[in-house]
Formats: structure tokens, sequence, C-alpha cells
């Protein structure tokens, strides 16, 4: 967003927040409860570092919370419904060819027993078992930017196996135990039924091998999706013989095997590793869905680190011919979510849910995904405004290099002159 004056940053901020409130008020049939939740999107995009009920409130000028408890409690309104308008909203800008679906899941650390689906199992927010809750998320991911379309909340069998517990949250009849991974595939299966433009589905380990795999070869989407180092691979006819477990095939591999790519940008430059990849078979997309045509490959991806060698691998399913740059890229996308995350939990409050009931997650999470989606579509649309100073900054470097371009063509090989400075 370099090169916005700060009249068009907040003139941006201004109208978009104006038209997403506007639009937040067809999910309410009293006016009243529609103000408190615009008001609960002033609170988390406000600079209180905590964004816990009274501090919403203290914001909107509320002498307690109530109305902000109003609004994810006993207000009747439908979570799902903004879920769907959070997720039409962020692809009216952020959506572009080659787009990712990530799928990933988060920790809500909590005390005490009574907070829906709480209870002691392994986050990797805490990289340790602790009483929490899970939320499970599918992050859109494109060259445009990064905003949630989907989320769920995990229920352990400890809780789906005990009605006064169910009752007590609220939750609904027709939520019964279902895995992580059969999560993800609800919502892949709610992104297809909506057309969301993406052309690959990036997942970690837990919803790898298996389900989604078919799931996604009928759907003739490509995937990057974790696998462990156990798990078994071989190649078929036409394809160098390669059999055993994904790290057997790792050690096996010849050092030309190896290339070093970038699987993005992170906070301290390229995140560059060793990369090898390794084609198991070409697959007729017809077996999997006769409305498709063309080879696709099943093949396996690792991934070595530099500093320790510590080995990691994809199970992939991409068409015929597609580079491992592009199978590299695309698992790279996967540190899209954690960083949106990072921002929905520092900035946004994203586990500062005070409720306990089942609607009162997701009322909280889905209210938080709208203002993370807003400042995705804020800042690229910020990206491509064109300022006087920043077009004035552009034209004056082209002429630099026009200059440079004339003066080197002019210039004998090699000459000393060619190392000028840019201007500054």
């Amino acid at each position: 967003m370099t090169g916005v004056a700060i009249e068009q940053m907040l003139e941006l901020w201004c109208v978009e927040l104006r038209q997403v409130k506007a639009a937040l008020q067809s999910l309410f049939a009293h006016p009243s409860v529609g103000a408190s939740a615009a008001a609960f999107l002033d609170g988390v995009l406000g600079p209180e570092r905590r964004k816990t009920g009274w501090m919403r409130a203290e914001a909107a000028g509320d002498s307690g919370p109530w109305r902000q408890q109003a609004v994810l409690g006993r207000s009747h309104w439908d979570a799902d419904a903004l879920r769907d308008m959070v997720r039409d909203y962020a692809l009216e800008t952020l959506a572009a060819p080659g787009a990712v679906l990530v799928i990933d899941e988060t920790g809500f650390l909590k005390q005490g027993t009574r907070s829906c689906g709480v209870g002691r199992q392994y986050t990797g927010s805490a990289g340790k078992i602790t009483n929490c809750q899970i939320g499970v998320f599918a992050a859109y991911v494109s060259d445009k930017g990064c905003a949630f379309i989907d989320r769920q909340l995990y229920l352990p069998q400890d809780w789906t196996n005990k009605p006064e517990r169910r009752t007590a949250a609220h939750v609904p009849d027709s939520i019964g135990f279902v895995t992580k991974p059969e999560i993800a595939s609800q919502m892949i299966e709610r992104a297809l039924a909506a057309a969301v433009p993406f052309d690959w589905v990036a997942a970690d380990a837990i919803y790898g091998v298996g389900r989604i795999e078919m799931q996604l070869r009928r759907a003739g989407k490509g995937y990057v999706l974790g696998a462990h180092a156990t798990d078994q691979f071989s190649s078929w006819i036409g394809k160098p013989e390669v059999a055993g477990t994904a790290e057997e095939i790792a050690q096996e591999l010849a050092p030309g095997a190896w290339k070093r790519l970038s699987a993005g940008d992170g906070t301290k430059g390229a995140r560059l590793y060793d990369w090898a990849y390794v084609e198991l078979a070409d697959l007729e997309a017809a077996e999997y869905n006769e409305a498709f045509t063309g080879l696709w490959t099943r093949g396996l991806l690792i991934r070595r680190s530099l500093s320790d060698e510590d080995l990691a691998f994809f199970s992939t399913w991409c068409p015929a011919g597609t580079p491992i740059d592009t199978l590299v890229r695309v698992e790279g996308e996967r540190w899209a979510i954690e960083d949106a995350f990072e921002t929905a939990k520092t900035e946004l409050g994203l586990t500062h849910n005070e409720t306990r009931s089942w609607h009162g997650w997701h009322r909280h999470v889905s209210l938080v995904m709208l203002a993370f989606a807003m400042m995705a579509v804020v800042r690229e649309r910020a990206n491509r405004v064109t300022s006087p100073q920043k077009s004035r900054d552009e034209a004056r470097l082209q002429r630099w290099y026009d200059g440079l371009s004339r003066k080197s063509a002019a210039w004998p090989q090699g000459s000393s002159n060619a190392g000028s400075s840019l201007p500054s």
C-alpha cells in the first residue's frame, strides 16, 4: 500500500466500512440487533488490544456489555448466513486464477468445562495438549489477498455423547460427531456448491491422504495435501519404479533430484527449502468424472529443511506437465492461513470470545471473519490506487531507466559506468 495518500486510505476505509455495515443489516430482523453487530465491527477494528464485551461496549459508548452480549447470544439470527455473506463479499475482490483453498485448524485456549467443545486436546497454537476449543477454517488465498470463507467448531466425542452438555451449550440436534477431515470435506463441498473459483486445495497431514483426495479428483481440483513419513507410495506403469514409505523414497533419491526453491516470502525473506518431486502415475481425469478430459498426475512432493534436513511430505494431484515450482507455490500458500490466524487473534480478537454456546462461538468468529475480509479488500483496493506522488515517482524511475538504456547502448562493453546508482 505504499504511495497511497492518507486521505485516500481513510476514504477507502470509511466507504468500505459503511458498505459492509449496510449489507450486514439484511441478516437481522430488528434494526437494533444490526446496530449492535455494526458496533461489534467497530470494536474489533478499534485500537483496544483486548476485544472483550466490556471493551467493545466502551468503544461503542454503552454503559455495559449487554448489547454486545445480545448480538452473540439471545438475539435470533443465522451465523451461517453471515458466513456465506463473508465468502461472497471476499470473492468479489480477491477471486483470481490459480487460487488456493487452504484448510487448517487453530486452538482457542479456555478455562473451565462449560464453553462449547472445550476439552483437553492437542492444539498447534500452544504446541501441546491443553484445555481448549478447536476451530477448523477454510481460507481463500490468491495473488490478491487472503480471507477466511468458512469455519466450524470441532466437537469432541466427549461432547456429542453427553446430552446434558449439548443442551447447556445449545448445540443443534443436527450436529453429531464428525472428524476434522470430515469437517474439511464439508467445507470443500460448500465451496464447490457456491462455485468458489479455486484451482487447488492445500492442507496439513491431518486432512491428507484419503477421502478428501477422491473428492477433489472428482471435482477436477488439484491438491497438495500433507502426508506422513510412514504413508505408502508406489509408481504405476510408465513411471520410474518407486515403492515404499514416503521417507524411504526420499532417502533413496539421487542428489540431483533436489531443487532449491522458495515457498513464498516470509517476515525474514524468501522461505527457501530443497524440494524433490516424484511422479507416480498419469491417470485419465475421466476415471473420476466423465465431465473432465486429459491426463492428471499423481505424485509425491518432498520438502527438506536447509538447516537440519528435516523432511516433510505431500501427496499431490495436478494436470500432467505441472512444474514443481507450481506445486511448491501451492504448498507455500498454507503460510497465508497461519499469518491470517495470527492477525485475527492479535488484532481482531478472534480468541476473545466470552460466550459458551455453539451459536455464540460461530457468531463471534463469523463477525471477526467479516472484519478480516474487509481488511483484505481494503488492502487490495489500496494497492490499485495510484496517488499523484506515486505516479510521479514511477514516471521519474521510468525516465531514469530509459536514459540508462540509451547510455548502455553507447557505452563500450564492461564500462565501469554501467554500475551507476539509482536516483535518490
